[in-house]
């Protein structure tokens, strides 16, 4: 008969038993600790998991400010900026931005007593009437930095939620102020690139690439602050365009502003003096008088005005700054700046065509730019005989920097009319553009210019070797209805190399004041045109443009300076 397991466990010593029992016991606690520290870690782990999502992850009771790739469903952000060579002009950096459900806050004045100290610039009376309104939605603060929302976290309030942000980023700074603009704090265009192509920024996965080259920015604005501050000016402005193409390269207005904090500066700060300011010209004008005149056949480089005496025209006279009191050549009208040579040029010219003129050069209407900041000029109405004198030399109609740049680009490109862009063109794919003059028209002119810069009143602009081109202007400006002789517009116009123009230059400072250095003057060819000249040097560097031989007989016979000059 078969043992019983009874009989067996009967007859071993009770110790034994005793030891087998306690053993299963252990065993037993031993697995239900286990089972219960695994299912505490799981509920840790739902628990952390809530926390980052309600914290970090959750869009909270407002709608994502980001939007969203519909076919995808990924998450974008706003676009970049770059600039021509693809140096980050503008991005888009993701921030946690605080939030708070105030029916969920406990204490609304401790609460925000607490915060008012890991929060700079949040008022702490302002916080407490935040956190204890009767509403379940209210922001704290947007795009906190990752050390603030830290701080925040170990706050430990309740009712405080983050959601996921972006704030737009401008790595240069004010150096491309006036060209980007900014947005809000939802990220909306206000002003600049971002205001014009907002829904292309929004919509795009791809950066917005511009004509703008960095490097020429910099230089640019930092040679014109220089000569703001020597000459103790109010501002001043700036713009470099590729001549061929019409592409801006820089363009620069001072006084300037940080777009990354654009509620810290002032209305005068963010006033883009290329595209808003409406100024009278002054004699660079001169260069479309002569244009005019010898597109239309009404004089040629060898005839001449007689100059000897000012012109008295109802109550207003007509003189020239240094005059030479003689009959003058229209080379020489354009190297002394005479007024009274171009007046009576323009009376030749005639109302009609002069008025044709400046249309065909896009002067009577806005500019067409990427910027919203653009002004209308100011022309006459109606056009008078003493409008036709006076705009001769650049008075009696007011128009921005952007479109005498524009209307120099024409005048030494070969007669092309193309519209300046902010966008850079693809290779080989520039516009055909409108014929404003011939030819023969441009090459005249050019040789004008370079005639003023060699021989005339912008001489300290002169470069050896670079063959730079162009024209002073120096206007009073109109104060109460009436010409103030102490404020002044001083500027230039021209380009380079001139035997085939690549660079055109506007520069101008607002009020410059004389100094020493200039024997008091602060008439554009003193305090303006040696700007250019540095301009110009650097340029040449940054581009690699070998210099020329300017003495050589083929480029005096290309740029037809056997002139009749004396």
């Amino acid at each position: 008969m078969a043992t019983r397991l009874s009989d067996v466990l009967r007859g071993l010593p009770a110790r034994l038993r005793l030891e087998g029992t306690a053993k299963q016991s252990v065993e037993t606690a031993h697995h239900r600790l286990m089972v219960a520290g695994v299912l505490f870690a799981v509920g840790f782990a739902v628990v952390s998991l809530r926390l980052v999502d309600v914290t970090m992850l959750k869009e909270g009771h407002e709608p994502r400010i980001a939007h969203h790739n519909r076919a995808t469903g990924l998450e974008r952000e706003r676009a970049d900026i770059v600039d021509r060579n693809g140096e980050l002009l503008a991005t888009s950096l993701g921030t946690a931005s605080l939030y708070a459900n105030p029916k969920l806050i406990l204490d609304a004045n401790d609460a925000a007593a607490k915060l008012a100290k890991v929060l700079p610039g949040s008022g702490e009376r302002e916080l407490a009437n935040r956190l204890g309104s009767d509403k379940s939605f209210v922001w704290v603060k947007r795009n906190l930095s990752p050390r603030q929302q830290f701080a925040v976290n170990r706050l430990g309030i309740p009712g405080l939620f983050f959601q996921r942000d972006e704030r737009r980023v401008y790595p240069h700074g004010a150096l491309t102020a006036h060209i980007l603009g900014f947005t809000d704090i939802d990220n909306r265009g206000l002003a600049g690139i971002e205001q014009s192509f907002d829904e292309k920024l929004r919509q795009s996965d791809t950066p917005l690439q511009l004509s703008i080259d960095i490097r020429l920015q910099h230089v640019v604005r930092q040679e014109l602050a220089a000569a703001v501050e020597e000459f103790r000016a109010i501002g001043g402005a700036a713009l470099v365009l590729d001549a061929p193409t019409g592409e801006v390269l820089a363009l620069v207005s001072l006084p300037d502003f940080d777009p990354n904090a654009p509620g810290a500066t002032d209305s005068e700060a963010r006033f883009n003096r290329i595209t808003l300011g409406t100024y009278e010209p002054g004699s660079t004008f001169k260069i479309f008088n002569a244009a005019a005149a010898l597109d239309y056949g009404v004089t040629t480089m060898r005839d001449g005005y007689d100059a000897s005496k000012p012109i008295q025209i109802s109550r207003f006279t007509i003189s020239d700054y240094k005059g030479q009191k003689r009959w003058l050549s229209l080379p020489e009208i354009m190297m002394h700046s005479s007024n009274i040579g171009s007046a009576r040029m323009g009376i030749d010219l005639g109302r009609d065509r002069q008025r044709q003129f400046l249309s065909r050069l896009g002067m009577l209407k806005p500019a067409t730019f990427e910027l919203p900041e653009v002004a209308a000029p100011l022309a006459p109405n109606p056009w008078r005989d003493i409008n036709v004198m006076t705009i001769a030399f650049g008075h009696g109609i007011s128009v921005t920097p952007l479109q005498v740049a524009v209307g120099v680009s024409a005048v030494v490109n070969g007669g092309i009319l193309r519209p300046a862009t902010l966008m850079r063109r693809p290779e080989g794919q520039v516009p055909p553009g409108e014929r404003v003059m011939t030819t023969r028209t441009s090459e005249q002119v050019r040789a004008l210019m370079r005639l003023v810069v060699e021989r005339g009143t912008a001489k300290s602009a002169n470069v050896p070797g670079y063959v730079v081109g162009g024209k002073t202007g120096t206007a009073e400006k109109i104060v109460k209805g009436r010409y103030h002789r102490d404020m002044r517009i001083s500027s230039f116009a021209g380009a380079f190399p001139m035997q085939a123009p690549r660079f055109v230059i506007y520069a101008m400072l607002d009020e410059p004041k004389g100094n020493k250095a200039t024997h008091g003057y602060a008439t554009a060819g003193w305090v303006v045109a040696p700007l250019v000249g540095r301009l110009v040097s650097q340029i040449a560097a940054l581009y690699g443009l070998p210099p020329v031989d300017e003495s050589g007989p083929e480029l005096r016979d290309q740029l037809l300076i056997n002139v009749a000059v004396r």
